[in-house]
């Protein structure tokens, strides 16, 4: 494709010095493993399975960038000058298709495949899936719920235990004249909420992900953009958000829900944790955190199923690795669901492996592991589309702010700006 052309062409020029793919000659190989930035855990895990290899490799950690963007073009940019020293990879799951359509993702042996593939949510899957191969190895998911404040769903007297609409929100929100915390920053978070309202109204943002990007075929003027389109636009005009939704982030939209003023949020499971430390540091009263509930991702329309937000971390192997054998058996340990089990307590990131929820830590920590679990099975990924970095983007511009979204010129104008990028007429 004409942008992976371009990485390799100006690879050369870019690429940081690299790590030696292995070790001297008197000891066992190293695996590199580049990873994304954690509270430790996935050194312990590395350390762990270096111990358990017993000698047949050792597995050293990597420290990518911060940013998701900048990760995913720190590793496009050495897989295109073919890097052997990227033995193994964290990788944000939206852009595991860009990595693997010009075959820099090792392909995963069939053995290997099914091993990994037990007991693992489906929304894991599908994000570590392309052109119907796995391609990556589910390491962490993530999902986000609707957390609500009991108070508020007392007084409106809503059954939180059937679906709610994401209009049973609105009218709750307005009716108390409260705050519905959501994402509306310009960035990766809009994104994941126009996604999942598409989705959740039965719609793809792209309707088929494997064509050229002269060929791509967009969904957004549909019911289901147009209806995506509405709740985004109504949330955003009628003050729902806060004052600060332009800027709200994740951070952002607990801060407000934490507040005297709020009554829904979607958001990860991080929100839990994040208020229980709040409240151990004396910055919160215990009465937030009680007042907290967790239900299901907000439904569309009533009677359907929601699609859920997946986020999460899969593993991939270089194409280039001069040891992929042993890249693969390392990320078989890696994701163990003991492995898992301990990463979801220790860094607050929930599992892939349906086993690893029946951890006692894990459910100690976090109270609504089944809903988390649940969610994960429903959730559905971003576009899968080597054209991702395009696509999202042009929502962004378009779909920006959340108070001018408007279901008749919304959708229509994301598809002539990604259309006409694709086609290489407009730049972003």
């Amino acid at each position: 494709m004409r942008r992976i052309r371009m990485v390799a062409a100006t690879a050369g020029a870019a690429l940081v010095a690299t790590l030696a793919a292995c070790a001297p000659d008197d000891g066992p190989p190293t695996l590199n493993w580049y990873i994304n930035s954690d509270n430790g855990g996935q050194a312990q895990i590395a350390a762990e399975c270096t111990e358990a290899a017993d000698g047949a490799y050792t597995i050293e950690t990597v420290l990518l960038p911060r940013d998701a963007a900048a990760q995913r073009e720190q590793l496009a940019r050495r897989l295109a000058a073919e890097d052997s020293s990227i033995d193994l990879m964290s990788l944000d799951p939206p852009f595991i298709p860009e990595l693997s359509e010009p075959g820099f993702l090792a392909p995963i042996p069939n053995d290997v495949a099914e091993a990994v593939s037990e007991n693992v949510v489906q929304g894991s899957l599908d994000s570590a899936t392309w052109n119907d191969e796995l391609v990556a190895i589910p390491f962490w998911a993530n999902t986000q719920l609707l957390w609500y404040r009991e108070s508020v769903v007392e007084e409106a007297g809503l059954d939180m235990s059937q679906p709610v609409t994401w209009d049973q929100l609105i009218e709750v929100a307005t009716d108390q004249d409260l705050y519905l915390a959501v994402q509306g920053i310009k960035g990766e978070s809009l994104t994941v909420w126009i996604n999942a309202l598409i989705a959740s109204a039965g719609g793809e943002i792209i309707t088929n992900p494997g064509s050229s990007a002269e060929d791509t075929e967009l969904g957004l003027e549909t019911d289901a953009g147009r209806e995506a389109a509405r709740i985004m636009g109504q949330i955003g005009s009628d003050g729902l958000g806060g004052p600060g939704l332009p800027t709200s982030d994740e951070s952002a939209s607990l801060r407000l829900f934490q507040g005297d003023d709020a009554s829904f949020m979607v958001n990860w499971p991080f929100v839990w944790t994040s208020t229980q430390q709040a409240v151990d540091d004396g910055l919160l009263e215990e009465s937030v955190l009680d007042d907290f509930g967790w239900a299901l991702y907000p439904a569309v329309a009533e009677g359907t199923d929601s699609a859920p937000p997946v986020g999460g971390i899969n593993l991939g192997v270089g194409a280039f690795s001069e040891h992929t054998d042993l890249a693969f058996e390392a990320a078989q340990c890696i994701v163990t669901p003991e492995h898992q089990a301990f990463y979801m307590v220790n860094d607050g990131n929930p599992a892939s492996n349906t086993e690893a929820y029946e951890d006692a830590e894990v459910q100690e920590t976090f109270p609504m592991y089944e809903m988390i679990r649940d969610s994960l099975e429903q959730a559905v990924p971003r576009p899968q589309t080597p054209l991702y970095n395009e696509i999202s983007t042009g929502l962004q511009e378009t779909w920006y702010p959340v108070s001018d979204v408007n279901p008749d010129t919304s959708p229509e104008a994301a598809t002539e700006l990604i259309t006409a990028v694709l086609r290489g007429e407009r730049l972003l």
